[in-house]
């Protein structure tokens, strides 16, 4: 008798039973779903942005403030300044609805929710528990500004908060460059004798007592240099060169330290610095 697979000829490809077929096209079916899911997770990878922030420097003033958040946000110049007349900022009542000084100087997230209105309450609602928002603390605000605009370093923000109380203390005008600054909204070493002069109330050379409103907005280190300054006598300062800032009681010695820094200006106007 023949064998029977001889008859049957060569051997050929098992072909898949129904079930290998259905596991087949259930499988094709699952890597065309994974290719599927896998393009958007990619699109949306390429898309994610990275994180943004802006930082406010210790001693901005509000126009600073407004037009760095304009820029940020790519809104039209203007924008924020007009935002912070209607956002219903949580200000002392001493403010009067200005937040000069509750600018809190930090930095700030920023994405694409982010708004004039909602970075500002980040801000003014940061320097509220930094600070506090009680009359005294207005007034510690108002003083703190000045002993940021006015210090060259951290050691000589407590001296310059001692001199403002002692002055404040005595009656005396304060006469402090950076007010007048701040009314003629400039920032500038040189202060002419009309400078002294104008009509403001921001001019401490001619009223005595402090400006109604802080001047920039202070970090923590210039207010606690207002809460705890120093013992000391002094009445008068100039900073004669950059990192020598003098403090005196007599006014004899102020007067050759500013003649000193006066020299020092003249040369540097010679030298083109």
């Amino acid at each position: 008798m023949e064998n029977e697979s001889a008859q049957k000829g060569p051997a050929s490809s098992p072909r898949p039973r129904r079930r290998g077929r259905l596991l087949l096209i259930v499988g094709m079916a699952a890597t065309v779903v994974t290719a599927a899911v896998l393009v958007p997770l990619l699109l949306l990878k390429e898309e994610k942005r990275e994180p943004r922030s802006l930082l406010i420097p210790e001693g901005w003033r509000s126009s600073q403030v407004y037009a760095a958040v304009d820029k940020e946000l790519g809104v039209a110049p203007g924008t924020t300044g007009k935002a912070a007349r209607t956002a219903h900022l949580k200000l002392p009542r001493a403010a009067r609805g200005n937040p000069e000084g509750y600018l809190f100087p930090a930095t700030y997230p920023v994405d694409e929710k982010t708004t004039p209105e909602s970075l500002l309450s980040y801000m003014v609602n940061t320097a509220g528990k930094n600070f506090g928002s009680t009359p005294a603390a207005y007034r510690q605000v108002i003083i703190a500004s000045i002993v940021q605009a006015e210090a060259d370093t951290a050691e000589d923000m407590g001296k310059v908060a001692r001199v403002i109380d002692n002055r404040l203390t005595r009656g005396m005008p304060l006469q402090m460059d950076s007010t007048l600054n701040y009314a003629l909204k400039r920032s500038t070493l040189d202060t002419t004798h009309a400078d002294t002069k104008i009509d403001t109330p921001y001019n401490t050379y001619e009223r005595t007592g402090l400006p109604p409103t802080p001047i920039g907005n202070p970090g923590r280190q210039a207010m606690d240099a207002t809460l705890k300054p120093p013992p000391g006598d002094w009445l008068y300062f100039v900073t004669v060169a950059p990192g020598d800032t003098r403090f005196t009681a007599s006014y004899a010695e102020q007067r050759k330290n500013v003649e000193e820094f006066n020299a020092n200006r003249r040369g540097a106007s010679k030298n083109g610095g």
